[in-house]
Protein backbone atom coordinates (compact mmCIF):
# COMPACT_ATOMS: atom_id res chain seq x y z
CA UNK A 1 0.00 0.00 0.00
CA UNK A 2 1.21 3.38 -0.82
CA UNK A 3 2.09 5.88 1.79
CA UNK A 4 -0.55 8.09 3.01
CA UNK A 5 -3.39 6.69 0.31
CA UNK A 6 -6.76 6.32 1.67
CA UNK A 7 -8.97 3.25 1.94
CA UNK A 8 -11.93 2.48 1.18
CA UNK A 9 -14.55 -0.38 1.94
CA UNK A 10 -17.45 -0.75 -0.08
CA UNK A 11 -18.77 0.90 -3.64
CA UNK A 12 -17.46 4.59 -3.05
CA UNK A 13 -16.72 7.55 -5.37
CA UNK A 14 -13.86 9.26 -3.68
CA UNK A 15 -13.69 13.31 -4.91
CA UNK A 16 -10.06 14.05 -6.08
CA UNK A 17 -7.70 15.24 -3.35
CA UNK A 18 -7.26 18.94 -3.48
CA UNK A 19 -3.77 18.59 -1.56
CA UNK A 20 -2.24 17.04 -4.45
CA UNK A 21 1.54 17.73 -5.19
CA UNK A 22 0.88 17.92 -8.44
CA UNK A 23 -1.86 20.44 -10.29
CA UNK A 24 -4.60 18.16 -12.05
CA UNK A 25 -7.28 19.50 -14.16
CA UNK A 26 -9.62 19.81 -10.97
CA UNK A 27 -7.60 22.92 -9.55
CA UNK A 28 -8.73 24.53 -12.59
CA UNK A 29 -12.49 23.77 -12.55
CA UNK A 30 -13.40 27.38 -10.21
CA UNK A 31 -14.93 24.93 -7.27
CA UNK A 32 -13.45 24.08 -4.28
CA UNK A 33 -10.08 22.66 -5.47
CA UNK A 34 -9.60 25.95 -7.18
CA UNK A 35 -10.03 27.48 -4.09
CA UNK A 36 -7.45 25.24 -1.78
CA UNK A 37 -5.38 26.25 -4.80
CA UNK A 38 -5.43 29.60 -4.29
CA UNK A 39 -5.70 29.75 -0.47
CA UNK A 40 -2.51 27.67 -0.27
CA UNK A 41 -0.17 28.18 -2.99
CA UNK A 42 -1.22 31.90 -4.41
CA UNK A 43 -1.87 33.56 -1.46
CA UNK A 44 1.18 33.28 0.82
CA UNK A 45 2.81 34.98 -2.36
CA UNK A 46 0.64 37.46 -3.90
CA UNK A 47 -1.71 38.19 -1.09
CA UNK A 48 -3.62 41.76 -1.04
CA UNK A 49 -6.20 43.38 0.34
CA UNK A 50 -8.40 43.43 -2.75
CA UNK A 51 -7.30 39.46 -2.94
CA UNK A 52 -8.44 38.76 0.37
CA UNK A 53 -11.97 39.46 -0.66
CA UNK A 54 -12.04 36.61 -2.41
CA UNK A 55 -14.13 37.76 -5.35
CA UNK A 56 -13.81 37.39 -8.74
CA UNK A 57 -13.37 40.89 -9.05
CA UNK A 58 -11.24 43.48 -7.51
CA UNK A 59 -12.12 47.11 -6.19
CA UNK A 60 -9.84 49.36 -5.83
CA UNK A 61 -10.19 53.20 -4.23
CA UNK A 62 -7.48 54.62 -6.32
CA UNK A 63 -9.59 57.18 -7.56
CA UNK A 64 -10.77 58.21 -3.91
CA UNK A 65 -7.06 57.92 -2.69
CA UNK A 66 -5.87 60.80 -5.38
CA UNK A 67 -9.27 62.64 -4.27
CA UNK A 68 -11.91 61.70 -6.70
CA UNK A 69 -14.76 60.37 -6.65
CA UNK A 70 -15.36 56.36 -7.30
CA UNK A 71 -13.34 52.87 -7.56
CA UNK A 72 -12.24 51.31 -10.31
CA UNK A 73 -13.16 47.33 -10.39
CA UNK A 74 -10.67 45.27 -11.92
CA UNK A 75 -11.19 41.61 -13.39
CA UNK A 76 -8.62 38.83 -15.20
CA UNK A 77 -9.10 35.64 -16.40
CA UNK A 78 -7.71 32.94 -18.87
CA UNK A 79 -9.43 31.52 -21.83
CA UNK A 80 -8.41 27.65 -22.92
CA UNK A 81 -11.30 26.39 -25.05
CA UNK A 82 -11.38 23.19 -27.38
CA UNK A 83 -12.70 23.40 -29.45
CA UNK A 84 -12.23 27.28 -30.50
CA UNK A 85 -15.23 27.59 -32.20
CA UNK A 86 -18.75 26.31 -31.24
CA UNK A 87 -22.45 26.77 -31.28
CA UNK A 88 -22.90 30.06 -30.39
CA UNK A 89 -19.67 32.03 -29.73
CA UNK A 90 -15.37 31.11 -29.96
CA UNK A 91 -12.98 31.39 -27.58
CA UNK A 92 -12.81 35.43 -28.46
CA UNK A 93 -16.58 35.84 -27.35
CA UNK A 94 -15.89 34.08 -24.17
CA UNK A 95 -13.14 36.15 -23.54
CA UNK A 96 -14.72 39.53 -24.03
CA UNK A 97 -17.98 38.54 -22.61
CA UNK A 98 -16.78 36.73 -20.03
CA UNK A 99 -13.97 39.36 -18.47
CA UNK A 100 -17.26 42.09 -19.12
CA UNK A 101 -19.50 40.15 -17.03
CA UNK A 102 -17.29 39.65 -13.90
CA UNK A 103 -16.46 43.66 -13.78
CA UNK A 104 -20.15 44.74 -14.17
CA UNK A 105 -20.79 41.63 -11.19
CA UNK A 106 -18.96 44.20 -9.10
CA UNK A 107 -21.33 47.09 -9.90
CA UNK A 108 -19.07 48.80 -12.09
CA UNK A 109 -19.49 50.03 -15.59
CA UNK A 110 -16.87 48.28 -18.09
CA UNK A 111 -14.78 50.57 -19.68
CA UNK A 112 -11.38 48.93 -21.05
CA UNK A 113 -10.16 45.67 -21.73
CA UNK A 114 -6.70 44.14 -22.29
CA UNK A 115 -5.60 41.42 -23.63
CA UNK A 116 -2.67 38.52 -24.48
CA UNK A 117 -2.70 35.64 -26.65
CA UNK A 118 -0.38 32.71 -26.11
CA UNK A 119 -0.63 31.43 -30.05
CA UNK A 120 0.59 28.16 -31.19
CA UNK A 121 3.33 27.87 -33.89
CA UNK A 122 1.33 27.21 -37.15
CA UNK A 123 -2.06 28.39 -36.32
CA UNK A 124 -3.39 29.78 -39.14
CA UNK A 125 -3.48 33.45 -39.32
CA UNK A 126 -7.22 32.93 -40.37
CA UNK A 127 -7.93 31.06 -37.70
CA UNK A 128 -6.81 34.48 -35.40
CA UNK A 129 -8.47 36.68 -37.69
CA UNK A 130 -11.73 35.41 -36.92
CA UNK A 131 -11.38 35.27 -33.33
CA UNK A 132 -10.38 39.11 -33.30
CA UNK A 133 -13.42 39.78 -35.43
CA UNK A 134 -15.54 37.92 -32.88
CA UNK A 135 -13.90 39.91 -29.59
CA UNK A 136 -14.13 42.92 -31.83
CA UNK A 137 -17.92 42.90 -32.29
CA UNK A 138 -18.32 41.58 -28.13
CA UNK A 139 -16.06 44.37 -27.37
CA UNK A 140 -18.26 46.81 -29.50
CA UNK A 141 -21.30 45.63 -28.33
CA UNK A 142 -20.00 45.67 -24.63
CA UNK A 143 -19.02 49.28 -25.07
CA UNK A 144 -15.24 48.42 -23.92
CA UNK A 145 -12.41 48.80 -25.74
CA UNK A 146 -9.28 47.60 -25.95
CA UNK A 147 -6.65 49.68 -24.36
CA UNK A 148 -3.23 47.31 -24.19
CA UNK A 149 -2.22 43.50 -25.43
CA UNK A 150 0.62 41.24 -25.33
CA UNK A 151 1.10 38.51 -27.96
CA UNK A 152 3.33 35.24 -27.31
CA UNK A 153 3.94 32.27 -29.62
CA UNK A 154 4.83 28.83 -28.38
CA UNK A 155 6.57 25.94 -29.83
CA UNK A 156 3.79 23.58 -31.92
CA UNK A 157 2.56 21.05 -29.67
CA UNK A 158 3.26 23.03 -26.67
CA UNK A 159 -0.47 25.25 -26.63
CA UNK A 160 -4.00 24.06 -28.16
CA UNK A 161 -3.58 26.41 -31.11
CA UNK A 162 -4.88 29.77 -28.73
CA UNK A 163 -5.36 30.91 -25.67
CA UNK A 164 -6.37 34.25 -24.48
CA UNK A 165 -6.14 35.86 -21.17
CA UNK A 166 -8.32 38.96 -20.74
CA UNK A 167 -8.54 41.81 -17.80
CA UNK A 168 -11.11 44.00 -17.72
CA UNK A 169 -11.13 47.76 -15.86
CA UNK A 170 -14.41 49.27 -15.17
CA UNK A 171 -15.52 52.70 -12.68
CA UNK A 172 -18.38 52.59 -10.04
CA UNK A 173 -19.19 56.39 -9.33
Amino acid sequence: MLKNTPTFEGPVCPLPLAHNEQIVMGHGSGGRMTQDLIQRVFFPHLNSSALAEGNDFARLNLLAEAGLQGSLSVSTDSHIVTPLFFPGGDIGKLAVCGTVNDVAMSGAVPLFLTAGFILEEGLPVETLERVLVSMEAAAREAGVQFVAGDTKVAERGKVDGLYINTTGIGWTP
